[in-house]
């Protein structure tokens, strides 16, 4: 921290290597434009997020040493941390002509979101991995690979793949503005790939699934989800992340026949304020899930279906794909041979992959 009584002076970065001295790091009061970096280099690495047209308060010192600003730095798309809104789409769709899977490509990341302030929509776009790293080489994440092989778990319980080569998800304020999104999109797309899944999903009781109980209770905090969930810098696939999307299909009538805490035993969790039970049974489903053990991944779950038939959209994103991949092992008694209880009263019905570029690279491509 500076003292206050450091003599400082105001200067504009130019876009360029220049010398600064030691104690010269930004302080928090500058103007937001372009993201980069400054990298101040020396016996100590540090690294600051500031700006390339940023006006930045500089304290002077006699130490000397090298920064420079990165303006390679990758920004990852905005629509996974866009909490807070109602309504959603899941738009899954298969490539019709593989060899024409760079022109797909082209044509999906140049979608464009409504910019009107009651129009807007949130959307983020992913790529079945393997199509990403064929189309995208350097840029694709060591080992990620599709749901490409259901899972095989205890008493005979199965976790379907249902992978597909893209996803458009789309997230808004009211369903009508997603509505004609959505459209704009399958239009958009027509001649280069079918919509092969297609599914609605809405907010219930603010931050409750359809089992009552709130979802999303081990989130981070969104200053520590893109620790969770997005790959650093510095590696193939920066600023992006590896999505898990499923949709689970409810046992209404069975769960609701079992009093509130059976319920709670088999969530490991208090179903009013979500307090998890000091003694929860090994199978239950915060046990089987347990994030100190698999690894923290950033959730955006949301209900889906009608009256008679619904369900939860698993939205699940994380930096290493291997913490997902396991959570599901662990619910399908794989790891332990305990199988998770909330599974005798969900039925998983679909299955699939995404990684979800930055936003550079999806410029890359258009």
């Amino acid at each position: 921290m500076f003292s206050l009584a450091t003599p400082a002076r105001r200067m504009r970065l130019p876009p360029k290597v220049l010398p600064y001295r030691s104690s010269q790091i930004p302080s928090r009061k500058f103007r937001l434009s372009e993201a980069i970096a400054l990298e101040c280099l020396g016996d100590n690495r540090a690294s600051f997020p500031i700006l390339q047209t940023a006006t930045v308060t500089m304290p002077l010192s006699s130490s000397v040493k090298v920064c420079r600003y990165n303006a390679s730095m990758y920004t990852p798309q905005a629509g996974i941390f866009a909490l807070g809104t109602s309504s959603h789409s899941y738009l899954e769709f298969d490539i019709l002509d593989a060899k024409k899977r760079k022109e797909f490509a082209s044509t999906i990341s140049a979608i464009r979101e409504p910019r009107t302030t009651t129009g807007g929509v949130n959307f983020v776009i992913g790529f079945r991995p393997e199509l990403w790293r064929d189309i995208a080489p350097d840029d694709a994440p060591a080992g990620a690979q599709g749901f490409n092989n259901e899972i095989r778990g205890t008493e005979g319980f199965v976790i379907p793949a249902t992978q597909h080569d893209a996803l458009v998800w789309m997230s808004g304020s009211a369903y009508d503005v997603v509505f004609d999104m959505a459209r704009s999109v399958i239009h958009d797309l027509a001649g280069q790939a079918s919509l092969e899944e297609e599914t609605s999903s809405w907010s219930y009781r603010h931050d409750r699934d359809l089992t009552g109980f709130i979802d999303g209770s081990e989130n981070p905090t969104l200053l520590d989800a893109p620790t969770a969930s997005l790959l650093p810098e510095g590696v193939p696939g920066a600023a992006g992340s590896v999505l898990l999307l499923q949709k689970w299909k409810h046992k209404t009538a069975q769960w609701e026949a079992l009093p509130t805490d059976q319920q709670e035993r088999i969530m490991g969790r208090t179903k009013l304020d979500s307090i998890e039970l000091e003694n929860k049974p090994s199978d239950s489903h915060v046990a089987r899930t347990d994030q100190d053990e698999f690894g923290h991944i950033f959730r955006r779950n949301m209900p889906y279906g009608n009256v008679d038939d619904h369900g939860t959209v698993f939205v699940g994103f994380s930096a290493d794909q291997s913490r997902l991949s396991k959570m599901l092992d662990s619910m399908a008694g794989l790891i332990t041979g305990t199988r998770d209880a909330l599974t005798r009263f969900t039925q998983p019905l679909t299955g699939s992959y995404y990684f979800m570029p930055s936003v550079e690279s999806l410029r890359r491509l258009r």
